[in-house]
């Protein structure tokens, strides 16, 4: 016969409490419940386990031998839930993030800051991921929040994942300093992005999303740029505006403020990114992911505003 755990353990209670009644109010059941199911072990052991007295019931040698077992099945159902509260207490307290670099230097730090004063006893991990890679990650369960970015087009993560939205990052022009339309004009001047139209570029190598929008931008303005430099990293970029040879296209946030270099805003529609902070749509194991998602909406309504406000300073 296939052994019942739940018989096992109810004649542990009927042993430790003395009666069927106790052991029914230990189970939050009826007696005549009780009843039932002593009955029924009675019928697949095919042998009397309890006696019934005016007293209340003892068991008989099967019964104690049966509640022997009974006990050890009581002590590992109170192992497991112990285990468990203390697993859902750890993960209650876990956040492993994945992040690009921009979004680490400017984004991420103020929220985390906060996150700590919230959460001092937090467990909160940060590991560089590109944007590709962030719902990847999560789906396989090695991260619980990923901030990425989406060009152009909403971010669209598959259903099981969810994307939050966190801050539209404007892309601008980095030019050399020297460069005409850099000089002899307020630094609040806005470009259109054909006036750029026979300027050498630094552009994010050709499969990326970023270049395909800055492709798509150019065509919308009239040209087909000339890429002279290709890179992966805004940074590389900016520097080598920096050395004089090619103006780029970068995003807001990854502004550098590279010697050599400055920068003007283009005007509206400009291209832009979207960043999202993305989880698991049931995030119920993870309910930091939640928080610092709030954090992060703070973070980037402040770096908005700077970007907004007269005289304004770059992150």
């Amino acid at each position: 016969m296939v052994v019942d755990p739940g018989q096992l353990r109810l004649l542990a209670l009927i042993e430790r409490h003395g009666s069927l009644t106790a052991a029914a109010h230990a189970l939050r059941i009826t007696p005549a419940a009780v009843t039932q199911q002593v009955a029924k072990a009675e019928r697949d052991w095919q042998v009397p386990l309890v006696v019934r007295g005016p007293r209340g019931a003892t068991l008989t040698a099967a019964g104690a031998l049966l509640a022997s077992h009974g006990r050890t099945v009581e002590e590992a159902s109170d192992r497991a839930q112990a285990e468990l509260a203390a697993l859902l207490g750890h993960l209650s307290l876990r956040l492993r993030i994945g992040t690009f670099q921009a979004a680490a230097l400017h984004l991420l730090p103020p929220a985390l800051t906060a996150l700590r004063h919230r959460h001092p006893d937090a467990d909160v991990s940060v590991v560089d991921v590109v944007s590709g890679r962030g719902a990847d990650e999560i789906s396989a369960g090695r991260l619980d929040l990923a901030i990425v970015a989406s060009w152009g087009a909403p971010l669209a993560p598959p259903p099981h994942l969810q994307a939050h939205p966190l801050l539209l990052d404007p892309m601008i022009v980095v030019l050399p300093d020297d460069h005409p339309l850099a000089t002899g004009q307020p630094a609040d001047t806005e470009l259109q992005l054909r006036q750029l139209r026979g300027e050498s570029w630094v552009s994010i190598l050709a499969g990326h999303a970023a270049r395909e929008q800055f492709h798509e931008a150019a065509r919308e303005a009239g040209f087909t740029p000339i890429v002279r430099f290709e890179t992966e990293s805004y940074d590389v970029a900016q520097a080598l505006v920096g050395t004089g040879s090619a103006a780029a296209l970068v995003s807001r946030l990854a502004l550098t403020h590279t010697p050599g270099t400055t920068h003007r805003e283009l005007a509206h529609p400009r291209p832009y990114r979207q960043l999202y902070a993305l989880t698991k749509t049931d995030a119920s194991l993870t309910p930091l992911a939640d928080t610092l998602i709030d954090l992060l909406r703070d973070v980037a309504r402040d770096i908005t505003a700077t970007w907004e406000a007269p005289g304004k300073t770059d992150p």
